[in-house]
């Protein structure tokens, strides 16, 4: 029976100004407490999510109290449960998700369940954008080309896709072509509120991929979960999570003159960084916010993993009213959104006095302090003011192998490689740049970068500046409205001059799809040891991610691109050496082609229109003509086909029972792996091209694949064959037990042979042993992604001992039954003289209710050392998946028990 909600009694009508009602809603303000006034507007929107779900079981009156009284629950770490409004998926990380609930299927069936049970109960948008490798660039046709290439490629994925649009309910599946998915996500499918029977509440939203946040910047609560976080969710499991602490940063001033929203967010992100906001949400505001269009707010909170935030978020105020007018949507909806987020205190209104709210700390920027920077070689947060970049990249040089180090010796630096380029002589240089990039959710939907782009680009052309052809430039725009202002315009004319052609619509370089470099230019790279550097409108520079060959990589903004590509290096001084040389034979420098911030304001104000978006939505909606043919199967059960190198049924419900397994230790474990500090979800997850000497590869050929259609561990993630192999696969991962040695090997420790870290886990397996990893700092930041997770799980890894964890990561570890282990505080491997030779042994008891989220054990080795660590196990509900094996199990005995009780 189902139970009344305890706070039905605040359920009001909202009264629609043009007459009759927009529908009912839960009301803050009739609760009548004063301490809502003073909560952060992030806060709110958690507390009207508990209230309006509260059933006294999943989400509980005393969970609406702890929100309420946030100001001094924050502080002591409680957890709440939190029921997002949607669930947003790409295409990476949607077909795991769809195999997944179509393995649910499965293992509902064969336990006597009800299979159709298993659907969506929330609204899931999956947005297929992850799929452009950049093959084809500089011509006219790059985007047909891609296009046909990706469809060639992925057509049983995208097949596999259609298939669960149809075969499961409250799915929306975008076709691919359509745009980056946060922009589709910001531009089309926000809601900002729901209206959903006649109830209205705020949008909140989950992703499979950690820029969910750019969100935030429409005043959408919305952040990066695991995908296995992500389906329970969709099932209409409640997100278990510690109510987190809310850094309050003040915005005042204006941005000087040709400064960049780029830069802002480089600069946000380091100082966010040194604050500290790992696991808290950050809340914008102050007079500064007026001066931020809403582009510029999300690219600000697309960096959020970058600055290490849950969210940064942007409260809905007059500024994202008129972005939602300038994206098409229909004025009764915006009316609607107003009316509602007014009644329920969730709306900012700078023309009023504001309140004062209360936050756990505190930051300040003013706007005009901020400079032209850019940030590398290897992190994002390694902010680099412009000024100071020839003297850090030579820093970089000099330094030992790190960050910020390349260890080049002195003699070697100034070392020039020969080549000959297509019959043309050509050289190379530490620092010469072999992929200039236009790319990622970060930049390229800001209508103020990529127009400033095209600016610059007209300028060069104008003074007769050109790109080195050995230099791979692309251009991926966040979604087709770009392509309609670049051409509206005029401008796009100027980028195509400098080779920036349009290659597709979706993520690119930013995620490793760079495709190859020209061989010639590979060779001189490989063959002088030239450090070749890659700069990037991304948000992700990690080593090794964005091509194997670029060991230095550069974020910054698009217009600073197109300069780095017309300067050809990385290695100079903007300010006193000339970028180029002018069809007059005059000297071009920096400040000869940089546009002035008033330049940029008018060519947006004049080209960026409604209608724009309008039409890009409609097409998407109608599909396109590739897609619309594709043949799907029919039918509720998936008809798994064994052969199949894309699409195949994990092992994860083999042998399920009805009764939970309970938890278990690690006894006599071996060390698969020993690693530092920054190990990221790029180390962990196969991610990028499959190398040709890789497991992953081995298995393709014995499969009979053509080593020219691998395609990307990303388009492969519905494999787990394939992603188990590539698990543990970059090329710069760092295992000490290798003793010095970069790449993807390890020790199998009883007989001291060096394998793949595939052959040796599976060596380990059958032998009957269990493994655990030893880790840094840090383990598993980055991207979210559930095979950093699935991976080792399927490797047989039954537990990492780590200095500390990424939060995304460290949750999906225990959705797949790994046990998160923390050293304690100013203890590590290192300090314990544990070499990762020993047998270690976790004892645990065998049931559950005597297990405390958090509590010391101890860990003992082979060697006859003891040591404690924190059992991060941080809830009651992980608890609960971890006596299940896992989250999904959870989810499947749940269904059935709760239908078998109806």
């Amino acid at each position: 029976m189902a139970i009344q909600n305890p706070f039905s009694s605040i359920l009001k009508t909202l009264e629609n100004p043009e007459g009759g009602v927009f529908g009912k809603y839960y009301s803050l303000p009739a609760l009548n407490d004063p301490r809502i006034e003073r909560l952060p507007y992030s806060i709110r929107i958690l507390l009207e999510s508990a209230i309006r779900n509260c059933d006294e079981f999943a989400v509980k009156a005393n969970d609406v109290e702890k929100i309420i009284d946030w100001e001094n629950t924050a502080p002591k770490l409680v957890e709440i449960p939190f029921k997002p409004a949607r669930v947003l998926l790409q295409d990476f990380t949607g077909v795991p998700a769809v195999v997944d609930l179509a393995c649910m299927r499965d293992a509902m069936n064969r336990l006597g369940g009800d299979s159709n049970k298993i659907n969506p109960l929330v609204p899931v948008d999956l947005v297929i954008d992850h799929s452009v490798q950049v093959d084809v660039a500089k011509t006219e046709n790059a985007v047909k080309a891609n296009m046909e290439l990706e469809f060639q490629r992925n057509r049983e994925r995208f097949g596999f896709l259609k298939w669960g649009s149809s075969a499961f309910h409250n799915m929306l599946v975008v076709p691919p072509g359509s745009g980056i998915v946060h922009q589709v996500n910001l531009e089309y499918l926000g809601r900002v509120v729901f209206n959903t029977n006649g109830v209205l509440y705020p949008d909140s939203v989950v992703g499979t991929d950690s820029h969910t946040t750019m969100i935030d910047g429409l005043g959408v609560a919305g952040w990066g979960v695991g995908g296995i976080e992500a389906e329970a969710a969709m099932l209409g499991q409640p997100m278990s999570m510690v109510l987190p602490g809310v850094v309050g940063f003040k915005l005042v001033g204006k941005l000087r003159n040709g400064v960049t929203a780029t830069d802002l967010v480089l600069t946000v992100t380091q100082m966010l960084r040194n604050h500290g906001v790992v696991g808290k949400f950050v809340e914008f505001y102050g007079e500064g916010m007026s001066e931020l269009s809403l582009a510029d707010r999300a690219t600000i909170a697309n960096m959020s993993p970058e600055y290490g935030a849950t969210m940064g978020f942007f409260p809905v105020d007059h500024v994202t009213l008129q972005y939602l007018k300038l994206t098409g949507r229909k004025d009764e909806t915006i009316s609607m959104i107003e009316s509602y987020l007014r009644a329920n205190k969730m709306f900012v209104d700078y023309s009023e006095p504001q309140v004062e709210r209360v936050y756990s700390s505190h930051i300040e920027l003013n706007l005009s302090d901020v400079e032209p920077c850019i940030s590398g070689p290897k992190r994002p947060h390694d902010r680099v003011p412009l000024k100071e970049m020839k003297a850090d990249w030579h820093a970089c040089l000099d330094n030992r192998v790190g960050f910020k180090g390349f260890a080049i010796p002195k003699e070697a630096q100034a070392k020039v490689a020969e080549f000959s380029f297509h019959g043309s002589p050509a050289q190379l240089r530490h620092g010469d740049v072999v992929i200039a990039a236009i790319t990622s959710c970060t930049n390229t939907s800001n209508p103020s970068v990529m127009l400033g782009a095209a600016l610059v680009a007209k300028k060069a052309c104008e003074l007769g500046l050109e790109v080195k052809p050995w230099i791979k430039t692309s251009l991926a725009p966040g979604s087709g409205v770009v392509t309609k202002y670049l051409a509206q315009s005029g401008l796009q004319k100027y980028l195509n001059q400098l080779g920036f052609n349009i290659v597709g619509y979706g993520c690119t370089t930013c995620i490793g799809n760079s495709g190859d470099i020209d061989e010639s230019v590979a060779s001189a790279i490989t063959e002088n040891d030239v450090v070749a550097a890659a700069v990037l409108s991304g948000n992700r520079n990690f080593e090794g991610r964005v091509h194997p060959l670029t060991r230095a990589n550069y974020l910054a903004s698009p217009p600073l691109v197109v300069a780095y590509a017309l300067a050809g290096t990385v290695d100079i001084d903007f300010e006193s050496e000339p970028i180029g040389v002018g069809k007059d034979g005059k000297k071009v420098f920096f400040r000869d082609i940089w546009p002035t911030s008033e330049e940029v304001a008018e060519v947006v104000h004049s080209n960026v229109l409604p209608d724009m978006f309008r039409a890009t939505y409609q097409a998407i909606t109608e599909g396109n003509v590739t897609w619309n043919q594709l043949s799907v199967p029919e039918g509720t059960l998936y008809s798994w086909d064994s052969a199949s190198t894309y699409i195949h049924e994990p092992p994860y419900f083999k042998d399920m029972s009805m009764s939970p397994p309970g938890p278990h230790g690690v006894k006599n474990a071996f060390c698969l792996l020993n690693f530092g500090d920054s190990i990221t979800t790029d180390h962990i997850s196969p991610a990028g091209s499959i190398h040709k000497d890789s497991p992953a590869a081995k298995y393709l050929l014995e499969r009979g694949v053509d080593r020219r259609d691998f395609n990307s561990y990303g388009s492969r993630r519905g494999n787990d064959e394939i992603m188990a192999r590539g698990t543990f696969a970059n090329i710069r991962i760092v295992n000490k037990l290798l003793k010095g040695e970069v790449g993807p090997k390890t020790i199998h420790i009883p007989s001291g042979e060096k394998l793949s870290v595939f052959d040796a886990a599976m060596r380990y397996k059958s032998e009957g042993h269990d493994t655990i990893i030893l880790a840094g700092a840090e383990y598993g930041s980055g991207s979210s992604r559930d095979w950093a997770a699935k991976g080792p799980m399927l490797l047989g890894v039954k537990a990492v001992i780590a200095k500390s964890f990424e939060r995304i990561h460290r949750s999906n570890l225990v959705g797949m039954g790994v046990i998160p282990l923390c050293f304690k505080a100013g203890e590590d491997a290192e300090s314990l003289g544990l070499t990762g030779h020993e047998r270690y042994t976790i004892d645990l008891p065998s049931n559950v209710s005597e297990i405390r989220p958090g509590q010391n054990v101890t860990v003992v080795t082979d060697t006859g050392k003891s040591f404690g660590c924190v059992l991060r196990f941080d809830t009651e509900v992980e608890l609960a998946y971890f006596d299940h094996g896992g989250i999904l199990q959870y989810v499947i005995r749940n269904l059935i028990h709760a239908t078998r009780e109806h």
